[in-house]
């Protein structure tokens, strides 16, 4: 499938489940493609052929625009090494999971979430341990009881209990043996946030950009590699969307990134090094480079976004 077709066909799965989609974007290299919100729920994906091409570099963009979005990072590909991603299967590419779009259709429209995880070896699923205890109990088994009904150490099925995850058919025969369920569900939009990766300090001479001013008044800067704006701004708990760079380059991504920073709930803003003029393009305030160095905090700056 191409990669407009797959984009067309991730943005319909979407729209279908009843998010608003951002417009799509032809920049390259890009972290990701779209950013998808309903209600409380906030998507940044990536979409690609194969999710072996993911890079670390774009995981942790990815990773990265997602937690100051307050989102879920989340990939959605065809394949994995040689073979087509399996139907119901979670994948994970650096610590962010990885589904196909039909996985995509089952969870968010469907309602009917994945059970199975890849890993290296297989396929595996999560046991319920309370469950898979309870029923045990009740039928008077010890650990090695069950142990010997299944072909695994009695140790084994203490993991179970526990939490260890399990091959398919070991998860297959104690579901039969107890005829009911013990598999967990995989939550896609419960992602465990990375913890703050802090910036390296700068050392040596450089030349300031009007980014990097921004920190002087108080203002978190988080710069990105691969996506439409070049950085993350934080202030007071808001998030900046930001493009800057000469005006003809910036302007024509200043409606993107409003389009984006409305899906996200979020500001946007473009700062322009080469000439004098502010103006507001759709929802993104562009100002020059000359009147950013006159915000005296990042207070004032949130109310110019504000006008």
């Amino acid at each position: 499938m191409s990669q407009d077709r797959q984009l067309q066909l991730v943005t319909s799965v979407m729209i279908t489940a009843g998010f608003d989609v951002s417009e799509r974007f032809t920049l390259r290299p890009r972290s990701f493609d779209l950013i998808a919100r309903n209600n409380g729920t906030l998507l940044v994906i990536k979409v690609v052929a194969h999710i072996d091409s993911v890079s670390e570099e774009v995981a942790f963009d990815l990773e990265l625009i997602s937690r100051l979005l307050g989102g879920i990072p989340l990939i959605v590909g065809e394949r994995a090494r040689d073979a087509e991603l399996e139907r119901g299967a979670v994948y994970v590419r650096y610590g962010i999971y990885a589904v196909s779009p039909a996985t995509l259709y089952d969870y968010f429209v469907e309602k009917i979430p994945p059970l199975v995880y890849a890993s290296p070896g297989g396929l595996y699923v999560n046991i319920d341990g309370d469950v898979l205890r309870d029923l045990r109990e009740k039928r008077n088994m010890s650990l090695g009881d069950l142990g010997n009904v299944l072909g695994v150490s009695r140790r084994t099925i203490s993991k179970y209990e526990s939490g260890m995850g399990t091959t398919l058919d070991v998860a297959i025969r104690i579901e039969e043996f107890f005829n009911t369920g013990v598999v967990e569900s995989i939550d896609l939009i419960r992602h465990e946030k990375p913890k703050v990766v802090e910036a390296e300090a700068k050392t040596g001479s450089y030349i300031q950009s009007p980014m990097e001013f921004l920190e002087q008044i108080g203002v978190r800067l988080h710069t990105l590699h691969g996506a439409p704006f070049q950085a993350l701004l934080t202030f007071d708990k808001h998030t900046i969307l930001t493009g800057y760079g000469p005006a003809q380059k910036v302007v024509k991504r200043a409606a993107l990134i409003g389009n984006l920073s409305q899906i996200a709930k979020k500001h946007a803003m473009c700062i322009i090094t080469d000439s004098e003029k502010e103006k507001k393009i759709g929802r993104t305030l562009v100002i020059s480079e000359q009147r950013l160095h006159k915000i005296e905090d990042g207070f004032e700056l949130l109310d110019l976004l504000g006008e």
